[in-house]
């Protein structure tokens, strides 16, 4: 009898290839890891060969696995295209969308809600990350599409709108804050001003630095987070203020202006994943780059 391939257990490979995890890889696709593995261990044996090599790090693709990636991304691109070209129920399909979770926050809901509507059958997952590791990702395929951060919006051409970033504090203005300074902060001049900002590769946070740098203003990185939730419950405590884009400002936390110096405007851009072209991740793509400028 002929063997025949899932398409699930297809689509669980393809993401385990280029994940290089089995855990990545349950968290994209909705499964556990204990069922992952058992999709891969079936399809070992459906084809007679080993496609994986494990370690505790991770998976490796043996070469009979890289031989089989392609005929695996074929297949699965072809039944997208199939059930998009003749199907009457619609599009279908699924992806991996990557985005900083600002601009999640402000933006996602309504593309979600809207692209949904019209496309109830697409399967939409979604990985937070700062604008580099977003970047990484695209790169080693364990993502489709990405919405990211472009830190000079005057050098780009196909950005679908920009932002402007903002000061964020607990009280109005910055002389309301009674920062609480270790003993020295003051003993050479005036007191640094504590920043809760994000990872240092996040774009937020070169620009914020680079702004104070700029004004001459001292200050000190007080807490970070890799969480805009983290950085929100700081700047509402008082001890710090932070910076983030203004559209995800909550309505209880003040933007900050003069004596801060003004921050930039940063570009938003999506880019899609090599190989990322199943007409699902097109029409979203497409989606985003019509609706975004709108919302």
């Amino acid at each position: 009898m002929q063997t025949l391939l899932d398409l699930k257990t297809l689509t669980t490979f393809v993401r385990a290839a280029h994940s290089g995890t089995l855990s990545a890889t349950a968290i994209q696709v909705g499964r556990t890891q204990s069922t992952v593995t058992m999709q891969i261990q079936r399809l070992e044996e459906t084809l007679g060969q080993t496609l994986f090599h494990r370690s505790g790090s991770g998976v490796t693709l043996t070469g009979s696995g890289e031989r089989f990636l392609g005929y695996a991304e074929r297949i699965l691109k072809l039944h997208d295209e199939a059930v998009f070209a003749f199907s009457d129920k619609g599009l279908r399909g699924s992806m991996v969308f990557g985005c900083p979770e600002d601009y999640l926050i402000a933006f996602f809901p309504a593309l979600l809600k809207s692209f949904g509507t019209i496309y109830p059958d697409v399967e939409i997952k979604v990985v937070s990350a700062p604008t580099p590791e977003l970047h990484k990702m695209l790169r080693a395929r364990q993502i489709d599409l990405a919405l990211v951060s472009v830190a000079d919006p005057n050098a780009e051409t196909d950005l679908v709108r920009t932002e402007q970033l903002a000061w964020v504090g607990s009280k109005p203005t910055l002389d309301l804050h009674d920062f609480k300074m270790d003993a020295g902060d003051s003993a050479t001049g005036p007191s640094p001003i504590p920043l809760a900002l994000p990872a240092s590769n996040a774009l937020d946070h070169r620009a914020a630095c680079d702004a104070m740098d700029a004004a001459g203003i001292p200050y000190k990185i007080a807490y970070a987070s890799s969480s805009l939730t983290g950085l929100i419950a700081v700047a509402r405590s008082g001890l710090a203020i932070s910076v983030m884009m203004q559209k995800a400002v909550p309505n209880d936390l003040f933007i900050l202006k003069a004596p801060l110096p003004i921050l930039p405007r940063l570009g938003l851009k999506v880019l899609r994943g090599e190989g990322s072209d199943s007409p699902a991740i097109i029409a979203f793509t497409d989606h985003v780059k019509n609706m975004l400028p709108f919302l």
